[in-house]
């Protein structure tokens, strides 16, 4: 069973689940970046030496299955030669 902290409320205290919310937001982020890395013609391989990171975290990332930090998303995308740009946008 969820508990309190499971959730976060809008101004019209519906509840959305958090989890929901963030793998959502997690599997859209890693489409971009494989689509780019795949596009580029880069391996998961090259893009570690690159970033600078274990080609593990590579791999686990775009598996889905890790948690990356902002660090992480960053040096992936100076790898891939872009910036990231976050923001924030009103529900539809």
């Amino acid at each position: 069973m969820r508990n309190s902290m499971d959730y976060i409320y809008t101004a019209d205290d519906q509840k959305i689940i958090i989890e929901v919310e963030q793998k959502s937001t997690r599997h859209s982020v890693i489409e971009q970046y494989v689509r780019c890395r795949k596009l580029q013609g880069i391996t998961q391989a090259e893009l570690a030496k690159r970033a600078g990171v274990p080609r593990s975290n590579i791999t686990r990332f775009e598996s889905g299955n890790y948690n990356p930090s902002l660090e992480l998303l960053v040096r992936i995308a100076a790898a891939l030669g872009m910036s990231l740009k976050m923001q924030l946008t009103a529900k539809e």
